[in-house]
């Protein structure tokens, strides 16, 4: 698309504040661009140029907002840095966070001075973290923004993704989903799921037991229960 290779030449061509790396290449740019569109789900919430969501803050002009440590903070662990934000931590290669890290402009010559300045500001204010056993709080602060609070796929953000989320209230639908695929598109995201790359990961955030009190939520939401194969005890 040609707004995309505008996108990446207007990247590249943007000045650096001082103890930033060098420019990445178009090349990595472009890389950059794909992870966060393709694979790690980071355009669910977010915009990047013409693209992404409505939820959360756009990636594009976010150096202009943002210093170098905070946005290596937030990259690194979001839950630590701003906790009770519904912002998931996620979970990938050092040289893909590195990537990124570089590409939203959190690239500093002296990392440990930067980590250092920001631990010692105050802690941003926080919202309450639901208990791991409130699948309906959980939902709504994790799930609700695209699929909408009764599951009816009508969040604030839906209009804004390529692929209408799923409708958790849908029982024709639901009940042909087992509970270990929706366990599994919670924690690992959308892409590796093969459904929409916009769903992103939220196993780097949510324990074991908060993505099986969605998964119960959300059986609640469609008054259904999976297919028989699927249910244990029953094969």
């Amino acid at each position: 698309m040609r707004w995309a290779l505008a996108f990446v030449v207007v990247l590249v061509g943007l000045p650096l504040a001082v103890g930033h790396a060098q420019p990445l290449s178009p090349f990595a740019t472009a890389k950059a661009t794909t992870l966060l569109r393709d694979k790690y789900g980071c355009l669910g919430c977010h915009r990047l140029g013409r693209e992404g969501g409505q939820l959360a803050p756009a990636l594009h002009d976010v150096r202009s907002r943002r210093d170098a440590a905070y946005i290596a903070a937030i990259i690194r662990d979001p839950q630590r840095l701003r906790p009770g934000a519904a912002m998931p931590r996620t979970r990938m290669p050092d040289s893909d966070r590195q990537l990124i890290t570089r590409f939203l402009g959190g690239d500093v010559a002296n990392r440990e001075i930067a980590n250092r300045e920001f631990a010692n500001r105050e802690p941003a204010a926080t919202t309450p973290v639901p208990s791991d056993g409130n699948g309906a709080a959980l939902y709504r602060t994790w799930c609700a923004g695209c699929h909408g609070i009764t599951g009816r796929g009508d969040g604030p953000n839906a209009k804004a993704l390529p692929v209408p989320p799923a409708r958790h209230a849908d029982a024709a639908t639901m009940s042909q989903r087992p509970d270990d695929t929706l366990y599994d598109t919670i924690d690992g995201g959308g892409a590796i799921m093969n459904r929409s790359a916009r769903m992103p990961a939220f196993g780097g955030s949510l324990s074991p037991t908060q993505i099986r009190a969605l998964v119960a939520h959300i059986r609640s939401l469609c008054r259904c229960v999976g297919p028989a194969w699927s249910r244990d005890g029953t094969r």
